[in-house]
């Protein structure tokens, strides 16, 4: 499948700001499952880029800005050729061990609820079936809520809610299978799944765990079902923060206003 995407971040600032300093994790990799046929990142006014790698291997742009700054827009569009590959993750560089990814976070923290929920889900009585049954049970608990993430709710918070954002249910679902003892972590990206439509105010957010003897597969609570060909993986981490598409500073005082739109079309 050849999926198209564009992604617009734009700031506006009440104050112009003295510096800008970035963090983009926003260039997805190439693997076995998903082939990067173009990419561009585009900002509009001067500023110096500098690629690497964060510390979970995710490709970063290192973005600095010199002011005076009122407003900044960060934009990328590309298209990625994504291909069927049962959820399971191939061809892809792990640059930590697995058991890693068992480690809790503030955004998601060990929470008695989840945990007994997760157990309560019975699947074919394997790990991997068991993940399964916790997806699908969370797809069918939770209204999906597709605006902006509230900042400072963690798992066990939004687990008490009848509505989830898709990064809270990414959220819960790793707390979930963390009980069951399998290594999980969050994904952001991009999807064309029906259930979140075309256009949207952030990237996607979905979840993968660990099982001996298959490896990473991927979790999305939003559709109950694994990732497949209408996602496009571009980084991971602990928790949303670690695989956040723009994270930085600004020196200047003032409030700013965020804009983020993104939009996901299927090519062929």
């Amino acid at each position: 499948m050849r999926l198209s995407i564009e992604h617009r971040t734009t700031y506006r600032f009440t104050t112009p700001q003295a510096r800008l300093v970035q963090m983009l994790r926003v260039t997805p990799a190439n693997s076995h499952d998903q082939t990067v046929a173009s990419w561009r990142l585009d900002i509009d006014r001067d500023a110096r880029l500098r690629e690497g790698r964060d510390g979970f291997g995710n490709r970063v742009t290192m973005l600095y800005v010199e002011g005076p700054v009122e407003a900044i827009e960060i934009a990328v569009v590309g298209e990625v050729v994504t291909s069927h590959s049962d959820g399971v993750l191939h061809g892809v560089a792990e640059s930590l061990p697995a058991a890693l990814f068992l480690r809790a976070t503030l955004a998601t923290p060990p929470d008695d609820a989840i945990a007994a929920f997760a157990r309560e889900q019975s699947g074919d009585g394997s790990l991997l079936g068991n993940l399964h049954a916790l997806n699908e049970a969370l797809h069918e608990r939770f209204a999906i809520d597709l605006s902006r993430p509230e900042a400072g709710v963690d798992a066990a918070a939004a687990f008490r809610r009848d509505r989830a954002t898709p990064r809270d249910l990414a959220h819960i679902f790793a707390v979930g299978a963390r009980s069951l003892g399998a290594p999980a972590r969050y994904v952001s990206g991009y999807s064309v799944a029906d259930v979140l439509g075309s256009h949207r105010p952030t990237p996607h957010g979905w979840a993968e765990a660990y099982v001996d003897g298959i490896g990473w597969i991927g979790f999305d609570p939003c559709t109950a079902r694994s990732p497949e060909e209408e996602y496009v993986r571009v980084a991971i981490g602990l928790d949303a923060a670690g695989a956040a598409p723009v994270a930085g500073s600004r020196l200047g005082t003032g409030d700013e206003q965020l804009d983020v739109n993104v939009q996901v079309l299927r090519e062929d």
